[in-house]
Formats: structure tokens, C-alpha cells, sequence
């Protein structure tokens, strides 16, 4: 009876075993999972921190204007009586050209790095012909004392100095109390004198914005034809909006990006009246319904300017890979041990899966002070030289040790390699899982179960 249960002992003995390295993987899940939480714990630091230097310098800036603006007397007629109601009427210039510079700024809150900028944008065109019969406007029903012309900017925090613009030959400041600017959030405004519609023939203007911002810069295209250029010294923009640039050119030192816009890619038209569409700066991360069609600056576009490398999400992405890290250190040492005929002990397997977790808390930790590639160098360093030290004692053999030392070296290279190439990611991993499948089949062919 104990030479048959010795029997079916030693043939199950190499299952048995394999079976128990899965549980200790499964295990081994839980603390990866507080390893993302982690990382989901400080991603949130970061841009805690990010919102709050953003708060004292000037939040993502969005130009749009200049914008004329015309009240007007209407007539409502209800059951009762007849009451005349301020409505306004709001005119957008015919061409509008916008050249700005933005010089990014690199501004710390702790360990963490968050991008600034200042910029200066000049902006000038022109309003050929207002005509405010086409809105069925009565000139006597307009304000013409009233009349005033806006810009806005979302941020009115980041603004170095008066707004100026020139108006033909007279230059006005435009001030937030100036005018009643009606709905729209940061509004500057000028009032105009002017007389009749004569004094809206032809009207040239420039302006100057000096603006400080925050990892994103917006321009809205109100002008019939806009034409906008912008140039940074900083190599990694990210062009955004609702149209990309007709031309870029993106170098070591910085970039050059060219737009332009016509009345027919928006979704507002050159004119229109009583708040129809409007002019509110639109949120980051703001839900769909907030974002309406009738807002003008859902059509704005320009640049992002922010870090390039963002090391938690590229430390999340290799947490994912981690059971599979872990699957192919396992069963690469599985290999080893059952060829060489040693006899390794659950608990060290158990021992060298915390090593392969912590990699990933060192990688995170190192990351925040000299960035993603050089802190998973580190990691990758220590991790294997740990492991390697640990085997060498356990299996008593400096060969086996190399053996599995350079089994890691590849495994991490490898995901290193998938997490560069994020186009190319699938392929390179399906690749490679099929090439190690076939070498794990080779290698189990002398395993006796």
C-alpha cells in the first residue's frame, strides 16, 4: 500500500506543486492591487498639486473677442401691455489675425512639476460692413450710446496687464465694470461712441493680450476668417481643439503651428441676437450636456503645454502587466528547479513574487524624483539583483542563477519595450507571448510528470 501511494506521489508531485505556484500568483494579486491604488493615490497628489499652483498663476486660458456689441429696445407684447425689454446684439469681425508667443515655464510644488506659461498675443482685423437690418433691427430701436465692444479670457488671473485695444484712431481700455456685459463670464469691455451704423463702416483694430496660463492656450475663431500663429520654445505640445493646424513644425527647442479658420467650420454664425449663442468659457472634464453647440468657444483651438512624460500612467500600465511578470518568473524558475533536480519551497517562491511586486512600489517611489526610464532601470537593477542573490543561496548554483537573472532581464526589457511603443504595444506583446509560449513548451518536454 506505501510503495503505491509512494508511486502516485511522486507522479502527481510536479502537478501538485504547480498548482500551488498558481495559488501563490493569485495571492500575490492582492498586493498589486494596493499597488495601483497607490499609484491612483499619488496621479491624484499630482494634480492636487497642478490645481493649486494653477489657482495662484492663472488656470487654461481661452481669447476669444474681440466681439462688437449693440443693445437694442424690443417691444414684447403679452395679454396686458407692452414692454420694452434691453435685448443685444452681437457682430463678429470679418478677419481676424492673432500671432502669439508663449514661453513655458517649469514651476514646482513639492516633488511634483507643473507647467506654466506666459504669453503675449497680439491680435488685429477689421469689420467691413455691420449690418443690423439683417437681424430685422430698426435703427432707432438700437443704443447707440450704448454700444460697446468685449473680449473674453477665462482666467482673468492671468492677465499682466490692461487690455488696450484700438478702436480706427482711438484707443480704449477694457475693464470688467465698464459696460452691463450681459451673460458672459470674464468680460472685458469698452463702450463706443458711436452715432448710427455709419461709424461702423470699415473699422480696423489691434490689441494686445499679455496673458499667463496653465498647460493649455485656446484661441476662438470669431473672425469670418481667422488666421492664428503660434510659437513656443517648448518641444512637446499637443495640438487640440476643434481644428488641428493647417502647417507645424515641432523641433528640439520648440515649435511653430499655423491655423486657419473659416465662417463655414464653425458652429455660430457672423451675427446674431438676444443670447442666442454664447460666449462662456467651457471647463476641462465638463460633462456633454454642458458643452452646447450654441457656445462659441466649443470651437476654439491651440495647444496643450504640458510634461510630456507622465510616469503614473505609464507605472499603471506596467502594474497590468505584473501577473504576467510574475507567471513567466515562475515558471522560468519552475523550469530550472524541476531540470536541475532541486527542491524549492512554496514560501520561496512566495518570497521571490514580493520581490517582483516591490519592484513596481520602487519604481513608483524613484520615479517622482528622476522620471520613468531611469527609475525603472533602477528598479529592474535591484529587483534582479535581489532575486539572483536569493536563487543563488536557494539553488546552490551560480549557473542556474545566471539563467534565470538573464530570463528576467529579458521579461523586463520586454515590457519596457511594450510601454514605449504604445502604437505598436499589441504586436509587440502577442509576438512576444507566442515566442515565450513555444520556448516554455520546449523546456517543459524534459519535465517528468
Amino acid at each position: 500500500m506505501e510503495t503505491i501511494v509512494q508511486s502516485v506521489w511522486s507522479k502527481t508531485k510536479v502537478l501538485f506543486k504547480a498548482l500551488i505556484i498558481g495559488a501563490v500568483i493569485l495571492i500575490l494579486q492582492l498586493p498589486t492591487w494596493y499597488v495601483k491604488d497607490l499609484v491612483e493615490e499619488r496621479e491624484q497628489r499630482q494634480k492636487e498639486a497642478t490645481a493649486e499652483v494653477s489657482s495662484k498663476w492663472a488656470r487654461r486660458q481661452t481669447i476669444t473677442g474681440p466681439v462688437l456689441v449693440l443693445p437694442f429696445v424690443d417691444v414684447r407684447t403679452d395679454s396686458f401691455n407692452k414692454n420694452p425689454v434691453k435685448q443685444f446684439a452681437y457682430f463678429l469681425p470679418d478677419h481676424l489675425t492673432i500671432k502669439s508667443e508663449v514661453s513655458p515655464e517649469e514651476k514646482y510644488r513639492g516633488i511634483y512639476k507643473v507647467m506654466v506659461y506666459s504669453s503675449k498675443n497680439s491680435m488685429a482685423g477689421s469689420f467691413s460692413g455691420v449690418q443690423p437690418g439683417k437681424l430685422k433691427l430698426a435703427p432707432e430701436n438700437i443704443l447707440w450710446n450704448e454700444a460697446y465692444v468685449q473680449m473674453n479670457i477665462s482666467d482673468a488671473k492671468g492677465l499682466n496687464d490692461d487690455i488696450r485695444i484700438k478702436w480706427n484712431n482711438e484707443v480704449l481700455t477694457l475693464t470688467q465694470d465698464a459696460v452691463n456685459a450681459g451673460p458672459a463670464n470674464e468680460t472685458f469691455a469698452a463702450p463706443l461712441n458711436l452715432s448710427g451704423v455709419e461709424d461702423l463702416r470699415n473699422v480696423v483694430f489691434s490689441v494686445d493680450v499679455n496673458l499667463n496660463g496653465s498647460e493649455q492656450l485656446l484661441f476662438t475663431p470669431v473672425g469670418k476668417s481667422t488666421t492664428v500663429n503660434m510659437s513656443a520654445k517648448w518641444p512637446h505640445p499637443s495640438f487640440t481643439g476643434d481644428i488641428l493646424p493647417v502647417h507645424s513644425t515641432i523641433q528640439s527647442d520648440g515649435f511653430n503651428a499655423k491655423w486657419k479658420s473659416v465662417s463655414q467650420k464653425r458652429n455660430f454664425p457672423q451675427q446674431w441676437r438676444d443670447n442666442v449663442y454664447l460666449i462662456n468659457y467651457i471647463q476641462p472634464h465638463s460633462s456633454a450636456s454642458y458643452i452646447r453647440s450654441n457656445n462659441l468657444v466649443a470651437s476654439a483651438f491651440g495647444a496643450d503645454l504640458y510634461v510630456p512624460v507622465n510616469s503614473y500612467q505609464k507605472i499603471m500600465r506596467s502594474v497590468k502587466y505584473a501577473a504576467l511578470c510574475m507567471l513567466l518568473t515562475f515558471a522560468a524558475f519552475f523550469i530550472i528547479e524541476t531540470s536541475s533536480r532541486k527542491s524549492v519551497h512554496p514560501f520561496q517562491y512566495g518570497l521571490i513574487g514580493a520581490a517582483l511586486v516591490l519592484f513596481y512600489t520602487l519604481l513608483l517611489s524613484v520615479s517622482e524624483y528622476v522620471g520613468f526610464n531611469l527609475s525603472y532601470v533602477i528598479a529592474s537593477v535591484a529587483t534582479i539583483g535581489l532575486i539572483s542573490w536569493f536563487v543563488k543561496g536557494v539553488l546552490s548554483s551560480s549557473r542556474l542563477s545566471l539563467i534565470l537573472s538573464a530570463v528576467l532581464v529579458l521579461m523586463y526589457t520586454y515590457v519596457f519595450t511594450i510601454l514605449q511603443l504604445q502604437d505598436y504595444s499589441l504586436l509587440l506583446g502577442s509576438v512576444g507571448l507566442f515566442i515565450t509560449l513555444a520556448v516554455m513548451m520546449h523546456f517543459s518536454k524534459k519535465i517528468s510528470w
